[in-house]
């Protein structure tokens, strides 16, 4: 599968610039064939390639190479509750959610590209209030457990858990909790960063899946967490 995938264009990366500079939609309109050779055409050639990665690890989670609806990530922005008005993202967003995930706050992979960074994000992004305390009952529960997925030795020579987390500990947890700091999380998240050298190579998709993979443990509790099996 992943000789389908020719990689990413450094083209990319300059479309993705100029649309930082130019967020307008006129601009956008204009530059809307780019917009299809530049990101839209190589993100589902990876995406497809990454479908038999995804089987053969984490299969309960979907790789759709699909144009809306699926695992590439819409490039308009939702601003209708923001000041922030601009139409575009800046970025090329792909998430492999999991089969039972209908939004982007259950378990999910995901692929980010910008002008100034590329990475893979696993884990659960700001949960809604049910999903984020089912996750830190969870912690509290099996601690060993927790413990042994986040501290895993190959997912974490790789991932950094990242995310921002409250100034005060949950309500039912007391700030001597020995896992205050992670019950703290709004997200339970972790990112591997890449070069963006690596989007020009053909094993851009070894090197995502084998990080995914890596990341299996944590996941799994994640997924135990909320209920959803892994």
């Amino acid at each position: 599968m992943t000789d389908d995938f020719a990689g990413f264009r450094p083209t990319l990366l300059e479309f993705l610039a100029e649309l930082e500079r130019n967020n307008r939609r006129d601009w956008f309109a204009a530059n809307k064939r780019r917009y299809e050779q530049e990101v839209v055409m190589p993100s589902l050639a990876f995406i497809s390639a990454m479908a038999a990665e995804l089987e053969r690890f984490a299969p309960r989670f979907r790789a759709l190479p699909l144009r809306s609806g699926g695992s590439l990530m819409r490039i308009y922005r939702d601003t209708r509750f923001t000041r922030d008005k601009r139409p575009y993202k800046t970025n090329l967003g792909i998430q492999f959610r999991h089969e039972q995930g209908d939004d982007v706050h259950a378990p999910a992979y995901y692929f980010h590209v910008d002008a100034r960074e590329v990475f893979v994000g696993v884990g659960a992004w700001r949960p809604p209030a049910q999903a984020l305390t089912a996750i830190r009952e969870h912690i509290h529960r099996n601690p060993r457990d927790w413990i042994a997925a986040r501290d895993e030795p190959a997912f974490a020579a790789r991932f950094a858990l990242s995310g921002e987390s409250l100034v005060r500990p949950p309500k039912g947890y007391g700030g001597k909790h020995p896992l205050i700091g992670d019950l703290e999380r709004k997200s339970f998240i972790a990112v591997h960063g890449l070069e963006h050298a690596d989007l020009w190579d053909h094993g851009l998709v070894d090197k995502v899946a084998g990080a995914s993979s890596s990341a299996s443990p944590f996941m799994k509790f994640l997924c135990e967490a909320v209920g959803t099996p892994f």
